[in-house]
């Protein structure tokens, strides 16, 4: 009887073990991509659709919406980021959507080639102009510099060195601006990959 009972439970537990392993597949989520097409080259960044849902939606909407299209990286700080999506050539901002709220305590941190939405003194600010990390900033990370931090809402995962080009431009103060290339960085299309 004891036997009996012993392979009993053991027929149990390898019937439990095998339906916790089999139950719930595992697939990983999908994560959109955007190619953005620069006067300087390509680079495409992987969005954190999980992490950041709010700031991924939006900045996939200014994309589907053709928004960055012939706009500019104006702000370039070697050591720091590149700065756009804001602006055209001649340093005037495109009208935006609503602003979005901040979403910077998602444990993503803003690290070398990260993607972030850049925003005002209100941290419920951003709306389309985003900046790329060219280094890790720390400082950005919430609850830094001012209690609530930048959102990071993904990554480059190609063109790095594009990037790193854009970094080494010539840059200098355009009226209000400063940092800004002598020579325009455009954005000429960024576009979805589907």
């Amino acid at each position: 009887m004891l036997n009996f009972r012993r392979k009993s439970l053991k027929a149990l537990a390898s019937i439990a073990l095998t339906a916790t392993v089999f139950a719930a597949p595992s697939f990983a989520q999908a994560q959109s991509k955007v190619q953005i097409k620069t006067s300087m080259g390509d680079i495409v960044v992987e969005l954190n659709d999980a992490k950041a849902p709010k700031s991924a939606a939006n900045f996939l909407q200014y994309v589907r919406d053709k928004h960055y299209d012939g706009t500019v990286f104006h702000r370039v700080i070697d050591g720091f980021m590149i700065q756009g999506g804001g602006m055209d050539a001649n340093l005037s901002e495109k009208p935006t959507r609503a602003p979005i709220p901040l979403e910077a305590s998602n444990g993503l941190k803003n690290d070398r080639g990260t993607i972030a939405m850049a925003r005002t003194g209100n941290p419920n600010s951003a709306t389309s102009q985003f900046f790329i990390n060219l280094v890790n900033n720390d400082m950005l990370n919430a609850p830094k510099p001012d209690g609530h931090g930048y959102t990071v809402f993904g990554k480059v995962t190609k063109g790095m060195e594009v990037v790193d080009k854009i970094r080494a431009v010539a840059t200098g103060n355009r009226g209000m601006h400063q940092n800004v290339p002598v020579t325009a960085v455009t954005i000429l299309s960024a576009t979805e990959i589907k």
